[in-house]
């Protein structure tokens, strides 16, 4: 019947049975979302303030148990709690970073673990994706991980801030159309409709240009990247505990006095022409973070700036007024270079 037909209608009819056979083939998004949030894990760590939560989310990227995640304050604490898709609860250990993607590598004493499957290679704009991630902590143990649909915008070098600092990657990201960075969801994986992973959502970053908040993910290659250095040693965390502590009078900042065993670090002070008043950090400033690793007394700030290698960006985050101000100080001075003490700035 079909030799019977124009050509071009013959050619329409075994288009259509193309594509007909193409969408039995495909799985259903029901399977592609339950599969893909098999290799999701909960993530729980230091945080609980306003703007710095306890939780994000993560990928099995091995069946051995390791794990990719964004690198924040979620992971300076004495335990980090893997909690996989069937409740079943593991203690992490830092592997390492790498900062210029801020990236983390998580370990867990498991196996046969269902490690998700990378795409071979990246998205177009226009692709259809799902959001797969603890968006806002609503799951906890053997709750499955929130899933959000939508599609890929555009594919751009990320230009963005995070407070006042640049972010440090600049290389190539997805843009979503759908808000996916939310609080918890840094860390979650970005699936194409057959449930190959192709991104990993990234941190909570406003448009350099426009200012609004951006809705991204890194493309798999990058995340791959990034762990491979850090299993090679390029990216391992300084050890913050073996730093000599750094005199942050050189910086131009002031703490209060270490009255207690555990202080926190308060801004007294901030000295005049330093890098601290160029970078706009202001007295009774609460330091909590040094280069993403959380501090919870003066002796950990300094230590964290210690751990910097002189020339390196000191890069601060501070609670203000009830919200997270990240502060970038330029290059940090050797400890040696000391200058005559000014009178501190009330």
């Amino acid at each position: 019947m079909i030799a019977k037909m124009p050509l071009c209608a013959a050619a329409i009819v075994a288009l259509l049975a193309v594509r007909i056979g193409s969408a039995a083939d495909a799985p259903s998004p029901q399977l592609v979302a339950a599969t893909a949030a098999r290799s999701v894990v909960k993530i729980y760590g230091a945080g609980g303030v306003r703007g710095l939560e306890a939780y994000q989310s993560g990928i099995i990227l091995s069946p051995d148990g390791r794990i990719a995640t964004v690198m924040s304050t979620v992971l300076d604490s004495e335990g980090i709690d893997c909690v996989l898709d069937d409740g079943r609860r593991f203690e992490a250990t830092l592997v390492g970073v790498d900062l210029r993607r801020e990236l983390a590598v998580l370990s867990i004493d498991a196996t046969d673990l269902p490690a998700a499957v990378p795409a071979e290679e990246r998205a177009a704009a226009g692709t259809r994706v799902l959001a797969v991630s603890n968006l806002f902590g609503v799951a906890v143990g053997d709750e499955r991980a929130s899933v959000q649909r939508g599609v890929i915008a555009t594919v751009v070098p990320l230009e963005a801030r995070r407070g006042a600092a640049d972010a440090p990657y600049t290389g190539t990201v997805y843009v979503l159309d759908f808000t996916t960075n939310n609080p918890g969801s840094p860390g979650g994986a970005v699936v194409d409709s057959r449930g190959r992973l192709l991104g990993m959502i990234g941190k909570e970053l406003r448009s350099s240009a426009g200012g609004i908040w951006l809705n991204y993910a890194l493309p798999m290659d990058e995340v791959l990247a990034g762990c491979e250095a850090i299993a090679a040693g390029g990216g391992s965390p300084p050890l913050v505990a073996a730093a000599p502590p750094f005199d942050l009078g050189l910086l131009g900042i002031v703490l209060v006095p270490d009255l207690l065993d555990r202080t926190p670090p308060f801004v007294e002070a901030v000295l005049p022409g330093s890098a601290a008043t160029r970078a706009g950090l202001a007295s009774d400033d609460l330091l909590i973070a040094v280069g993403g690793r959380a501090v919870g007394s003066r002796t950990a700030a300094e230590r964290a700036v210690g751990a910097i290698p002189a020339g390196d960006p000191v890069q601060l985050s501070v609670i203000r007024d009830g919200t997270v101000v990240d502060c970038d100080l330029g290059p940090r001075p050797a400890a040696a270079e000391r200058s005559t003490p000014q009178e501190a700035a009330p």
